[in-house]
Formats: C-alpha cells, sequence, structure tokens
C-alpha cells in the first residue's frame, strides 16, 4: 500500500533550534534573506525540508556557514 508521507509544519521555536540561530535572526531572515516561512494568523510556520533547500541554494548566505564553521571550532 502506498502510503503519502505529509511533512508537519514547524514552529519559529523549531527552526531556531534547528539553525542554531536567535529568534531576531529568524525574523531577518524571513524579511531580508527569502527564508521560506509562511504567516498563519499571528504564528509563522515552517517546512523543514524548505529550510535545507533555502540553505542549500546559498540563500542563508555567509550568516549560516560562519555560525557552522565556529560551531565545529567549538566542539
Amino acid at each position: 500500500m502506498n502510503e503519502i508521507q505529509i511533512e508537519k509544519w514547524s514552529t519559529s521555536k523549531e527552526v531556531q533550534e534547528y539553525l542554531g540561530i536567535s529568534r531576531d535572526t529568524l525574523v531577518s531572515w524571513i524579511q531580508h534573506r527569502n527564508l521560506p516561512a509562511y504567516k498563519v494568523g499571528r504564528f509563522w510556520k515552517f517546512k523543514i525540508s524548505e529550510i535545507d533547500e533555502w540553505v542549500r541554494s546559498g540563500q542563508a548566505g555567509d550568516g549560516l556557514e560562519t555560525m557552522t564553521k565556529q560551531r565545529s571550532a567549538n566542539a
């Protein structure tokens, strides 16, 4: 039987934790770097697959790369 997998919506907090960024950075990326996000009422909702694609496409820019390098150096 073919079962369709539907990706769940992620919250702002989940995306912040996933990317290791602050709320201010998340809002800035939504406003200035076209982070894929959907406003539902007063809440932002996200699809992690779209976030991953956005990062892979390079739209996250140097901010995420620098952060990732810093994390690796501190580990």
